[in-house]
């Protein structure tokens, strides 16, 4: 018989998706607070430390969180399960605003402890130390077009959810639930690694908009902007929105629907994120 699941309220549902979010982003930020702080010695890390630590905050975000959501941490994840998994529409607005306020309030803790190095190596507060908080085109240093820059964005978060409802698809070759956030895990520390200059990867909305609020409000105050003076903090928010979905839809069209033939069953029956049906509210 199946274990009966608690029936988690919205309060409980919130206060993972912050907690689990805010986790992501304490290592997430961190890292590149403390390599771009730390100079160009590379003493305190470079870009596959910050491609780890963005993979090991995914992973351990969703061990806080995956219980009782499912560890959506990322608009995207929580609006295209809406869109082609059955997750409930009255959730979707509760879990962005939790997912947002966990990844600003992260931030402002990075910039709290970083604040002395940070205003060392950049008094004024510039694009040379606003990739601590979110993206920028390029990274704020290469010649990327902010129309590159949203391609990059789309594809990105299109692989991001293709690859996660494969490994939490059930028919499929799905790892046992406990392995599922380190693979997810290793599932950003691969698109690090392949898809980090034109964007940065945010692939997350609320991963950049929260980080990138507190960094306004605490002086940085181009924080909406790239470094040729455009608004900018659009790309990272619109980009993943379409480009969840669209990989989702690949994964159904190129895989799930043939699995869902030979088994019989549904995507929104086949496929989960940790918490199994936790993030539906559906009863066991």
């Amino acid at each position: 018989m199946a274990r009966k699941e608690p029936e988690w309220g919205l309060p409980a549902h919130m206060a993972a998706e912050f907690a689990g979010t805010m986790i992501l982003i304490l290592f997430g930020v961190g890292v590149v607070a403390q390599v771009v702080s730390g100079g160009e010695s590379g003493s305190l890390g470079d870009h596959d430390s910050i491609a780890w630590a963005w993979g090991l905050g995914v992973m351990f975000g969703i061990y806080v969180a995956g219980r009782i959501t499912g560890a959506h941490l990322n608009p995207a994840v929580t609006i295209t399960f809406a869109l082609f998994r059955g997750f409930d529409w009255k959730m979707v607005a509760p879990y962005i605003l939790a997912q947002t306020a966990g990844a600003f309030v992260a931030a402002l803790l990075v910039r709290w402890n970083y604040n002395d190095m940070i205003n060392a190596v950049d008094p004024g507060h510039t694009t040379a130390t606003q990739t601590i908080f979110s993206t920028l085109p390029g990274n704020g240093t290469l010649p990327v077009s902010v129309s590159s820059a949203l391609i990059d964005q789309i594809i990105g978060t299109a692989i991001l959810l293709f690859l996660i409802v494969a490994v939490t698809d059930s028919m499929g070759t799905a790892p046992m639930a406990n392995m599922a956030p380190l693979i997810v895990g290793l599932i950003v520390v691969a698109i690090g690694f392949a898809w980090a200059t034109n964007a940065g990867y945010a692939i997350n909305p609320a991963r950049d908009f929260g980080p990138r609020l507190a960094s306004y409000i605490t002086g940085y105050g181009g924080a909406w902007r790239d470094q040729y003076g455009g608004l900018y903090f659009w790309v990272p928010i619109v980009g993943p929105l379409v480009g969840g979905p669209i990989g989702v839809f690949l994964y159904d069209l190129l895989i799930g629907k043939n699995l869902r033939k030979q088994e019989g069953s549904t995507p929104e029956t086949a496929s989960r994120l940790p918490a199994d049906n936790r993030t539906t509210g559906e009863k066991p």
